[in-house]
């Protein structure tokens, strides 16, 4: 661990110490919304130490000016935070704990993609829907394949989710019929924000520069209406199902913090096309040891039952390479866009990353745990909450990315 003089960073189960620093957005009441970093249990805002990025509202000038300057303000901060008695002037510079702020999205999201990039997770629901023989599509070991989805409803944690409404057919032999979402369902992922100058429409980026683009990654819940995406998705894909809500965590945690969790990528066969290779010490192909668990609250006041223990290295295609194949054909990449990994779903039943995995097609009852009395779920319900919490645990130190959490609301009556 490296030593601050934040005493609650000091703590080896504190998920912001100085070997962290995530960026966020927060506000308190009657003032403007300022770039922050995290520290112990409070953010920090300081224009001294890294010139006019915190005076801003969002993160996006600070993403634009690419990875030397993240770079150099993240040494900057490290030094200015240290246990070093002459930085105890910075103490001034600590605003309230964490708990009495308000977070907001860290960045104007402009475009937000969402790939497909767990292999266990790409098997388990095409077998459902394909069977065992054919549950990979054609494509699927060629490439990292993904769809564009919508920016306007990626929200912050803690936002509430309003159950979906839209075409269903529940009956294959009747019309289709509106109503609101049945089998509503989370998906753990994780987000990666994009940085750095924009690559100019009609140029691509190659894989040992894709990982200059990396600033930091986040924990998202693509909440996914599965009877909606099953009656919409042929020929071109989800569309509403996936549109009504995207929820990340607060903090964005910088590449350069996870890199003593650093994995060889997963060995990939049959061997990918060439504008797809690269070596594992390129900047952002490889995995990370972050362990993702996903927990759901069926009533307020219980406590959350865990349903999913997962863990970022179960995805078969790395951020370097969603980003090389995204821009493969001209596509130019801007600060402040997302994109997605898609569910991490691990080997083990009890790592499958969504409700359809977990209950295989409403198949099977999830028990929770905790509840007062026998509770078990197939899919989410009104009032429920799911949280999503990553933890990379180092040599006396915590990597935390902070509650990726949001609870159902009913259905709008219109």
């Amino acid at each position: 661990m490296q030593p601050s003089f934040v005493a609650s960073a000091c703590d080896a189960s504190c998920p912001f110490p100085l070997n962290n620093l995530p960026y966020g957005v927060f506000s308190q009441k009657d003032t403007s919304r300022s770039v922050c970093v995290a520290i112990g249990d409070r953010p920090l805002v300081t224009a001294k130490t890294a010139g006019t990025i915190f005076s801003e509202a969002t993160l996006n000038a600070f993403l634009a000016l690419g990875k030397p300057a993240w770079l150099e303000v993240r040494v900057a901060l490290q030094d200015a935070l240290s246990a070093a008695p002459k930085r105890q002037n910075m103490q001034a510079e600590l605003m309230p704990l964490q708990s009495d702020v308000t977070m907001h999205l860290p960045a104007k999201i402009g475009d937000y993609t969402d790939f497909y990039s767990s292999l266990n997770h790409a098997r388990n629901v095409g077998t459902m829907f394909r069977g065992p023989e054919n549950a990979l599509p054609p494509n699927w070991l060629h490439m990292p394949i993904g769809y564009h989805g919508r920016a306007s409803s990626v929200v912050v944690s803690g936002t509430p989710v309003t159950r979906p409404c839209g075409q269903l057919r529940p009956n294959p032999e009747a019309p289709p019929v509106f109503a609101p979402c049945r089998l509503l369902d989370f998906e753990l992922e994780m987000a990666t924000l994009i940085g750095g100058p924009e690559n100019e429409l009609g140029k691509r980026i190659p894989m040992n520069e894709a990982g200059d683009r990396i600033f930091g990654f986040s924990l998202m819940n693509d909440w996914s209406a599965r009877d909606i995406q099953k009656w919409e998705y042929v020929p071109l894909g989800p569309f509403g199902a996936k549109s009504f809500a995207t929820t990340i965590s607060p903090w964005i945690i910088p590449l350069e913090a996870l890199e003593p969790f650093k994995q060889e990528p997963q060995a990939q066969d049959p061997e990918v096309l060439p504008y797809l290779r690269g070596e594992s010490s390129m900047r952002g192909h490889c995995t990370y040891n972050i362990d993702l668990t996903v927990k759901l609250q069926s009533v307020a006041g219980e406590l959350p039952s865990t349903v999913c223990r997962s863990n970022f290295k179960n995805l078969y295609w790395t951020v370097a390479q969603q980003i090389t194949h995204h821009a493969v054909t001209g596509c130019n990449m801007q600060p402040g866009d997302l994109i997605a990994s898609g569910t991490i779903s691990g080997e083990d039943a009890s790592a499958f990353g969504s409700m359809l995995e977990l209950s295989w097609k409403g198949t099977k009852e999830i028990a929770l745990e905790n509840c007062d009395s026998p509770t078990t779920r197939k899919f989410l319900q009104d009032g429920d909450t799911v949280v999503m919490e990553g933890h990379a645990v180092g040599n006396g130190f915590t990597i935390g990315f902070g509650d990726c959490s949001g609870n159902i609301l009913p259905a709008s009556k219109e």
